[in-house]
């Protein structure tokens, strides 16, 4: 399997749920997958690429993603800038939210709010769980997601509001 096969395969069906738990099935079971899987969503979105994050679990509406410390994502008060620490939160919130969504629907981030509780040092790591009912038309859907340090102490807080919709047309 090589990643430009992966790449296309991605581009191709990342919205539908189905495929992207497939996707993260048959990835993830490799040695390295999980980083596979993660270089996969980062260049997706190179932006979100950025901060090197590790998807480490994947399921229908719940994702773990973690990131760890390291100068590129430091800011001057030798904590994990918080800009990072946002894209980590929409990172796990879309994961999440993609996953539950039927073909032929996608879903755009509207807004994003985050409460820094205390410094972020070390390895971070973000965790989102949703339940969606039926995305019959443009539907406005928020999700919260909680980042923690190692010792599991909660840093931030965020929701995440997607709009819902179908793949093609007015959403």
């Amino acid at each position: 399997m090589r990643m430009t096969d992966l790449m296309q395969e991605a581009r191709a069906r990342f919205a539908n749920g189905d495929a992207l738990l497939e996707l993260w099935a048959r990835t993830s079971r490799l040695p390295g997958g999980r980083r596979l899987f993660s270089r996969i969503v980062g260049r997706m979105a190179p932006y979100t690429g950025s901060i090197g994050a590790e998807v480490l679990e994947l399921e229908r509406g719940r994702a773990r993603v973690m990131m760890r410390d390291r100068k590129a994502i430091r800011n001057h008060l030798d904590c994990v800038h918080a800009i990072a620490l946002m894209n980590l939160a929409e990172e796990t919130s879309g994961l999440a939210t993609l996953s539950c969504l039927p073909a032929g629907r996608r879903g755009i981030l509207r807004g994003l709010r985050i409460e820094f509780l205390k410094k972020a040092r070390g390895t971070i790591t973000g965790e989102c769980r949703v339940s969606l009912g039926p995305v019959d038309g443009p539907t406005d859907f928020t999700v919260a997601v909680e980042l923690r340090n190692a010792s599991a102490e909660l840093v931030c807080r965020a929701e995440a509001d997607w709009r819902l919709g179908a793949t093609r047309g007015p959403s």
